[in-house]
C-alpha cells in the first residue's frame, strides 16, 4: 500500500522586516479586519445581505489567517500580499478562499476533461457581497483618500478582471461604476435587484 507522502514547509519573516513590535501587529490587525467586518457588515444589510453582513470573513479569526496577518501586518494594505511578497504564497489566502464564497477564487477548479483551470460563474449573491467587500477593503486602507471611484479604480488596475468568469467582470464593471457615478447610497436599488435575480 502508498502512503502518501505530505511536505509541510514554515515560511517565516525576521522580526527585521516587519518594522513593528509583535503586540502592535497583534492589535493593528485585530482593529482592521474588524473594522473591515464591520463595513463590510454595514453594506451588506443596506443591500438586504443580512446572513452574508453577519457571518462576512469570520475565518481572518482563524488561527492560520490571523497569526499570518500579524506576522505580516503594516496597516496600509492587506497582510497577504507581504506574506506573498516575502514567501511567494500565502497559507492564509488558501485559507480565506476556500472558506469564502465572496472571493471569485473560491469558484476556480480543474476541468479534467480539458486538463486546465477554469473560473466558474459566481452567484449574484457572493458578486454583491464582494463588492461589498472591496468597498469596505478601500475605505479602510484608503481612508480620507476612499471615494466612490476607489473600488472601481482598485478592481480596473488589479489583474482579478483578467482570470475570474467573463459574467462577473462584466457585473463588477458595472456596478461598480455606477457606484463611483452616483455613489452608493444613490445605488442600493440597483444593487438589490442583483441580490434578488
Amino acid at each position: 500500500m502508498i502512503k502518501p507522502r505530505f511536505e509541510y514547509t514554515i515560511l517565516t519573516m525576521s522580526e527585521n522586516e516587519t518594522q513593528k513590535p509583535w503586540l502592535n501587529r497583534f492589535y493593528g490587525h485585530l482593529s482592521t479586519i474588524t473594522r473591515h467586518k464591520f463595513w463590510v457588515g454595514y453594506y451588506c444589510f443596506k443591500v438586504g445581505l443580512y446572513k452574508q453582513g453577519l457571518l462576512h470573513d469570520l475565518s481572518k479569526y482563524h488561527p492560520i489567517e490571523f497569526l499570518n496577518g500579524v506576522r505580516y501586518f503594516q496597516g496600509d494594505r492587506s497582510p497577504i500580499d507581504k506574506e506573498k511578497e516575502v514567501n511567494g504564497m500565502s497559507y492564509g489566502w488558501l485559507h480565506h478562499i476556500g472558506h469564502n464564497a465572496h472571493h471569485w477564487e473560491h469558484f476556480v477548479d480543474l476541468d479534467r476533461k480539458n486538463d486546465r483551470f477554469v473560473a466558474y460563474r459566481m452567484p449574484d449573491r457572493y458578486v454583491l457581497e464582494s463588492i461589498c467587500d472591496r468597498m469596505a477593503a478601500c475605505r479602510i486602507y484608503q481612508g480620507k483618500h476612499y471615494d466612490n471611484a476607489s473600488a472601481l479604480n482598485y478592481f480596473n488596475h488589479g489583474k482579478d478582471q483578467y482570470f475570474m468568469h467573463p459574467d462577473n467582470a462584466k457585473q463588477f464593471r458595472h456596478y461598480l461604476g455606477i457606484i463611483a457615478n452616483v455613489g452608493f447610497n444613490k445605488a442600493i436599488a440597483q444593487l438589490k435587484q442583483l441580490n434578488h435575480k
